[in-house]
C-alpha cells in the first residue's frame, strides 16, 4: 500500500499537488485583467498630475484583438494539460489535501490525474478550434459599441471554458460529497451557458434552457440525496460513508440518498432514462461545446458513478448487492440499445452523435457492472482486484480515447456550420469533393467510433468486452484452460452485457458508414459547393484528434499504462 503525503491548504506540497488548478486559476485573472488594459488614467487628488494606471480608457491594439482570449485560454488550458502529462514521467506520488482537523478534501493520484488529463486536453481542442467559430468585427482601439459587444463576448466565452475546467479538476480530486457537487456545479453551470451562448439562435436558446431546466432538476434530487446520506452518516466523506454502508447498508434511508445521488450523475453520462436532454443540448450548442458535452462531461460523470458505487456503495458492503448489480446492469443494456436504435433514425448528424454517446454511456455501465459483480460474487475467486482493475483500465482508456474521435468528429461539423449549417445529414454531402481531409478525417472518426480494427475506438470497445467477460468466467478460466467441461449456464450472468456490447456495435455500423457514404458519393447541397471557410487553428485541432486516434490505436502500451495506474490507485486494496 502506498502512502499518502497530507498537506494542509497553501502549506508544503500545496502548490507542487495543485499546480495544473493553479494554471487555471491564474489563467482566469488574467482573462478578467488583460482584455481591459487601456490608456485609463487617473489624476493625484489636490494636483493637476494625472498618471497611468492601464484600466479603462482607450484599449491598446493587443488588448482590444478579440482573439486575445482564446488565446490565453488555449495558453492555460494547454500548459495544464502538459503539467498534468508531465505528472505520470515519474509517478504521481499520492498527496492529500485536509484541513487542521484531518479532514481529506481533495487527493491527488493516478485516478484524478487521468481525469484531469482528459479534461484539460478536450478544452484545449475546443477552445484552440473555437476562434474559428465566434464572430469577429473589426481588430483595433476604436470600435463601434456593437462591435466592441460581440468582441467582448469572446472574454466570456473562454471564461467558461476555464471555470469550467476548474470546476471538473475538483470532481477529479474530491474526497468528499459536497466538495464533488460544488465542482460538479461550477462546471455544470458553466456549461449550460455554454450550450445557449449563440442566444441569437432560436434552436440555441430552447436548447440551453432545456438543458438548465433539465439539469437543474437532476441537480436538485441529487442534493436532496446528498443531505439524506449526511443525516444518516453524520458526514460526506467517501471513507466515511462507505464504513457506515458495512454496518449499516441495507437502511432504507441510505439506499434513497445513493439513488437520488445518481440521477445527477446519471443525467451528466446521460444515462437512460436522464438522456432526453441530450439531444436537444448537442444540437442546438456551438459542435466545439457539444463536443465537451460528448467528452469531457461524460468523464465527468463517470467519476460520480465510479466513486459512488464502487468505493461508497460498494456491492459487498450490502447484502442487496445483487440487486443494485442487477438494475444496473438492466440499464446499461436498456441505454446502448436506445442510443443506437435512436441515432438510426436520426437525419442530424449531431443528435446521432448525441444519441452515439448516450449508446456509449451504456457500454461504461456495463463495465461498471462487471467491476461491481467481482467485489461481491464469492464466486468470481482469483486474484484481489485482477479482472476489477482490467475492466476499470479500459473504462479509463475509452474515456481518453474518446477524446480524440468523438471531439474531432464534432470539429468537422464545426467547420461545415461556419458554412451556413450541419443540421441534415445531406450538408455533408460531397465533402469529400470539397474538402478531402475533412472527409477522409470525419471517416477514420466514424469507424473508429464504431469499433474498426486497428483504430483506437476498436481498442477501446476491445478492452472493455473482454474485461467484462473476464469478470464473467472467474476463477473458471484456468480451469477451462486445462479442460474442463463447462457450458454457457456455468458463466456469470455478466457475460450477456459483453454479448449486448456486441451486438449494439453491429447495430451502429450502420449509422456510422452512413456518414461516409454521404461524404464521398453523395453531391454537395445547391448552393454549397465552394470551399469551406478557412481557419487554420480547427483544421489543426482536427489533425491532431486524427493522429490520436490512429497512434492510440497501434501503439497504446504507454497508454495503457497510465490507465492501468490510475485504475489501481482508485482504491488501496487493488495495488
Amino acid at each position: 500500500m502506498s502512502t499518502v503525503q497530507n498537506v494542509e491548504p497553501f502549506g508544503d506540497g500545496f502548490i507542487a499537488a495543485l499546480c495544473p488548478e493553479l494554471i487555471i486559476f491564474a489563467g482566469l485573472l488574467a482573462l478578467i485583467i488583460i482584455p481591459n488594459i487601456g490608456k485609463g488614467t487617473f489624476r493625484i487628488p489636490g494636483t493637476q498630475t494625472r498618471v497611468m494606471w492601464l484600466f479603462g480608457g482607450e484599449r491598446f491594439k493587443i488588448t482590444s484583438n478579440p482573439k486575445m482570449p482564446a488565446w490565453i485560454a488555449t495558453i492555460t488550458l494547454g500548459a495544464a494539460f502538459v503539467q498534468t502529462v508531465l505528472s505520470f514521467q515519474d509517478g504521481v506520488d499520492r498527496t492529500a489535501i485536509v484541513t487542521e482537523s484531518g479532514t481529506q478534501l481533495l487527493l491527488v493520484n493516478g485516478f484524478s490525474r487521468v481525469f484531469e488529463m482528459i479534461f484539460f486536453g478536450a478544452l484545449t481542442l475546443a477552445a484552440f478550434a473555437s476562434m474559428n467559430r465566434l464572430e469577429v468585427k473589426g481588430i483595433g482601439p476604436k470600435l463601434s459599441t456593437d462591435d466592441l459587444y460581440n468582441n467582448r463576448r469572446q472574454a466570456d466565452f473562454y471564461i467558461l471554458m476555464l471555470t469550467c475546467g476548474l470546476g471538473m479538476s475538483v470532481v477529479a480530486l474530491a474526497q468528499d460529497l459536497f466538495v464533488l457537487f460544488i465542482g460538479l456545479e461550477l462546471a455544470s453551470f458553466s456549461t449550460y451557458v455554454l450550450v445557449a451562448f449563440y442566444k441569437e439562435s432560436k434552436v440555441g436558446t430552447e436548447a440551453g434552457m432545456k438543458y438548465f431546466i433539465v439539469g437543474s432538476v437532476a441537480s436538485g434530487v441529487g442534493l436532496y440525496g446528498l443531505s439524506m446520506l449526511y443525516l444518516w452518516a453524520g458526514s460526506l466523506q467517501f471513507d466515511v460513508l462507505a464504513a457506515q454502508f458495512v454496518i449499516n447498508g441495507t437502511d432504507p434511508l441510505p439506499l434513497i440518498g445513493i439513488g437520488f445521488v445518481l440521477v445527477g450523475f446519471g443525467f451528466k453520462v446521460s444515462a437512460a432514462p436522464f438522456h432526453f436532454a441530450a439531444p436537444d443540448a448537442y444540437a442546438g450548442a456551438s459542435s466545439p461545446v457539444a463536443g465537451i458535452l460528448a467528452t469531457a462531461s461524460k468523464a465527468m460523470g463517470i467519476i460520480g458513478l465510479i466513486r459512488m458505487l464502487l468505493i461508497v456503495a460498494s456491492p459487498e458492503a450490502s447484502e442487496d448487492g445483487a440487486v443494485w448489480l442487477t438494475l444496473l446492469g438492466i440499464i446499461s443494456i436498456v441505454t446502448m440499445t436506445w442510443g443506437n436504435i435512436a441515432a438510426l433514425g436520426s437525419t442530424n448528424p449531431k443528435r446521432m452523435l448525441a444519441y452515439s454517446s448516450v449508446a456509449h454511456a451504456g457500454y461504461m455501465l456495463a463495465a461498471i457492472t462487471a467491476i461491481g459483480a467481482w467485489n461481491w460474487d464469492d464466486s468470481l475467486a482469483g486474484e484481489p482486484g485482477e479482472a476489477a482493475v482490467a475492466v476499470l483500465t479500459a473504462v479509463i482508456f475509452h474515456l481518453v480515447v474518446l477524446v480524440a474521435f468523438k471531439l474531432g468528429a464534432f470539429l468537422v461539423l464545426s467547420v461545415l456550420e461556419s458554412d451556413g449549417d450541419a443540421s441534415r445529414l445531406s450538408s455533408l454531402g460531397g465533402l469529400a469533393k470539397r474538402e478531402p481531409f475533412l472527409a477522409v478525417a470525419m471517416f477514420i472518426f466514424m469507424i473508429s467510433l464504431a469499433g474498426v480494427p486497428p483504430l483506437a475506438g476498436f481498442v477501446s470497445k476491445l478492452l472493455v468486452i473482454m474485461g467484462i467477460v473476464k469478470v464473467a468466467i472467474g476463477q473458471m478460466g484456468a480451469e477451462i484452460m486445462a479442460g474442463g467441461d463447462y457450458g454457457l449456464a456455468d458463466v456469470h450472468w455478466v457475460w450477456w452485457l459483453a454479448l449486448a456490447m456486441v451486438i449494439n456495435s453491429a447495430i451502429s455500423m450502420f449509422y456510422y458508414l452512413r456518414v461516409g457514404v454521404v461524404m464521398f458519393f453523395e453531391e454537395p447541397e445547391e448552393g454549397r459547393t465552394g470551399p469551406l471557410p478557412s481557419g487554420w487553428q480547427v483544421r489543426f485541432a482536427i489533425l491532431a484528434c486524427l493522429m490520436a486516434t490512429l497512434f492510440m490505436g497501434v501503439a497504446s502500451d504507454q497508454l495503457l499504462e497510465i490507465c492501468e495506474v490510475a485504475a489501481k490507485s482508485l482504491n488501496y486494496s487493488w495495488n
